[in-house]
């Protein structure tokens, strides 16, 4: 996984809890919290920096991954405003997510293997397929709701499968609240 992951769930926990928590954080997984944007690193070591997080704050892990992803949006828009410029809504980024925000982060980071998303609508649903072999669905899911917030969208997201119970793949349900998809 790429360390701009990393710098993001980082700059989260410090935002909301401080340096100091950061630090424990580390120090609870035995990490030294090296961790530059170009760098690759394993995917265990940001699950273990969230499942320590969700402990200390007393949540599960899939709690503090959507977390981590929500508050992240913003983040990773800042950072990278050009990939994000000219789109109007929700539904367009994630329509967007192959084809145009995927193959820029492969020019900043050609060695990322950021995740697919097959889209389909189901009646005035969103249905994404999430693939990747990463299992951090949970991500995408508050990537996405981080997103609806940046538009002022009122959505939720939820599993209809998901390999972290058991299913063949994971698709998670983008639905609207009271009509803000114009679509």
């Amino acid at each position: 996984m790429k360390g701009i992951i990393f710098d993001v769930a980082a700059d989260v926990v410090r935002a909301d809890y401080g340096d100091d928590t950061w630090d424990d954080l580390l120090d609870a997984v035995g990490s030294d919290g090296v961790y530059t944007a170009l760098g690759s690193y394993p995917d265990a070591d940001l699950v273990a920096i969230i499942e320590a997080a969700a402990a200390r704050l007393g949540v599960s892990g899939a709690t503090a991954t959507v977390m981590v992803g929500r508050q992240g949006y913003q983040i990773l828009a800042s950072r990278y405003p050009r990939l994000v410029a000219d789109i109007p809504d929700l539904r367009t980024v994630l329509a967007s997510l192959n084809t145009i925000i995927h193959p820029e982060v492969l020019k900043l980071y050609p060695d990322a293997t950021p995740p697919t998303f097959l889209l389909r609508s189901d009646g005035s649903d969103l249905l994404m397929t999430y693939v990747s072999e990463r299992s951090l669905c949970r991500l995408a899911e508050g990537l996405t709701l981080g997103a609806a917030d940046a538009f002022g969208e009122r959505v939720s997201v939820t599993h209809d499968s998901c390999r972290a119970d058991g299913d063949a793949g994971c698709v998670l349900r983008v639905h609207w609240s009271d009509g803000d998809d114009p679509r």
